[in-house]
């Protein structure tokens, strides 16, 4: 699976353009996705020196991406007249996603497992008188709709 992974705020705390400390079990977490064979793609705002440093920070913790902000290394305006910033990732990990960014050992689940959020919730809830009679989540989640909007 290709896996976009953004850095401020995700991979370390957000200090940009400075590099701030690195976020709980991050690198741990990456190492084991690549040693499960996703691809990683370092996927940031950040360009020219200020990425040329992200991406230093992380080779130097023993995270090595396939790719900076593009699909592939040699990926050029040359060489795809249609090249974007628009990643075509599998799966995003980003702390601006809604909902916020889960911990490090969290997204390794959901990944690992092929599980969404909501689905680990059920599983760590399950049996729990409280969560499953009054929770609005629950309802909300299993009714079966055919998309994944929750109304």
């Amino acid at each position: 699976m290709v896996i976009a992974v953004d850095f401020d705020g995700t991979i370390v705390e957000n200090k940009y353009p400075e590099i701030g400390q690195e976020r709980p079990f991050a690198i741990e977490t990456l190492k084991m996705l690549i040693a499960d064979r996703h691809r990683l793609v370092l996927w940031s705002c950040r360009e020219g020196e200020l990425l040329d440093n992200a991406i230093q920070w992380c080779r130097e913790r023993g995270v090595e991406f396939y790719a900076a902000n593009r699909d592939y290394p040699e990926e050029t305006t040359d060489n795809n007249p249609h090249f974007t910033r628009k990643l075509k990732a599998d799966l995003f990990i980003d702390d601006r996603n809604v909902g916020g960014l889960p911990d490090w050992g969290t997204i390794y689940r959901m990944v690992s497992r092929g599980k969404q959020w909501r689905h680990l919730l059920d599983e760590a809830y399950a049996g729990q008188k409280d969560y499953s009679e009054s929770s609005s989540y629950t309802h909300r989640h299993t009714t079966h709709k055919k998309s994944w909007w929750p109304f």
